[in-house]
């Protein structure tokens, strides 16, 4: 049991380090809020939707889309259109201030969090592909130990990155390294989104 845990956990450290659309969303929440536990949805809901789709993947759901390969296309296109529209929010929000907070308010937080976690064809193809896939090579107790090191990767990792953007948000009061980090998130979302449009169209 210990090899399939080591396992996961080396597995799930290796998908969640690169920079990518989930983890720009959360170190910018935890930024952005006042507090920490202000940008606690996001960083819950990140964590449940990556919990599901691990759970979905390590229960061998992700037979299902090697099966279907069209589906591999929704996600693309969705995902694409998704992105854009997320790309353009960020890129003309300007971060709060210490004298003007206006921070994204818990559901929207959520809305997002969700949007990105589960519109994110590489989030998904990169769970099901891979962590799935591995977790094929154990059964029973094995299976679910390893599925279960690899959420609380997730959720580490979260809490993590919302603190560490809470520490840049302290020192950055007047809001100006933020509006930096907005449109920096916003060029690399939209990186991702023409990624997407090519591996859709190509995949026509």
């Amino acid at each position: 049991m210990l090899g399939a845990i080591i396992h996961a956990v080396l597995l799930a450290l290796g998908l969640i380090l690169p920079l990518g659309v989930q983890n720009v969303f959360v170190f910018n929440q935890g930024a952005s809020q006042s507090r920490f536990r202000n940008a606690l949805p996001a960083v819950i809901t990140a964590g449940v939707c990556d919990t599901i789709l691990i759970a979905l993947a390590v229960g061998g759901v992700s037979l299902v889309l090697q099966r279907f390969l069209w589906l591999t296309n929704v996600l693309y296109a969705a995902g694409c259109l998704f992105l854009l529209y997320m790309a353009w929010t960020l890129w003309r929000s300007k971060a709060a201030s210490s004298g003007e907070s206006q921070p994204m308010l818990p559901k929207r937080q959520m809305i997002f969090a969700a949007s990105v976690s589960l519109l994110n064809p590489h989030a998904i193809l990169d769970t099901v592909g891979v962590i799935g896939t591995s977790s094929l090579q154990y059964d029973g107790v094995e299976r679910w130990a390893f599925g279960l090191a690899a959420v609380s990767v997730s959720w580490i990792w979260f809490i993590g990155l919302a603190m560490a953007g809470r520490l840049v948000g302290r020192m950055d009061s007047e809001g100006r390294f933020g509006t930096v980090l907005n449109k920096i998130s916003a060029l690399i979302i939209l990186g991702l989104a023409i990624y997407m449009a090519i591996n859709f169209i190509t995949g026509m």
